[in-house]
């Protein structure tokens, strides 16, 4: 159910995607990575890193920072977490700019998560 979730998770909804969009014009100038580096085994634009039977953690690194996401899923019961690692000072006004947005959209994924899996998740 892991991938699956993860699936679910970087499905992002139209207007997340819009803001995507956006944030790939604004950022294009310098050099960030729109859409991930080329990988075999990808949940939306994020390598799959690891992956077992309960976790999966995709991410990747790019000039201005490092990120990974971790879907855990136990015992019907998913967790999501994130983790950024800022290399400059243009990763830290990245991160200040988009954390309100991230915020939002991993509560709405969890959310998405657990109305498709309603069944099963607690």
């Amino acid at each position: 159910m892991t991938v699956d979730d993860a699936e679910i998770i970087t499905n992002f909804p139209a207007w997340a995607r819009f803001l995507v969009k956006i944030r790939n014009v604004v950022t294009a100038p310098f050099g960030l990575s729109s859409d991930g580096p080329p990988a075999i085994d990808k949940v939306g634009l994020f390598p799959v890193e690891s992956e077992s039977h309960y976790e999966l953690i995709a991410g990747f690194n790019d000039k201005h920072l490092d990120f990974r996401v971790s879907v855990i899923s136990d015992n019907g019961r998913v967790f999501l977490a994130t983790w950024v690692h800022t290399n400059n000072i243009g990763g830290r006004i990245y991160l200040k700019t988009i954390l309100p947005f991230h915020i939002i959209i991993v509560r709405n994924a969890l959310a998405r998560v657990r109305a498709i899996n309603k069944d099963t998740c607690r």
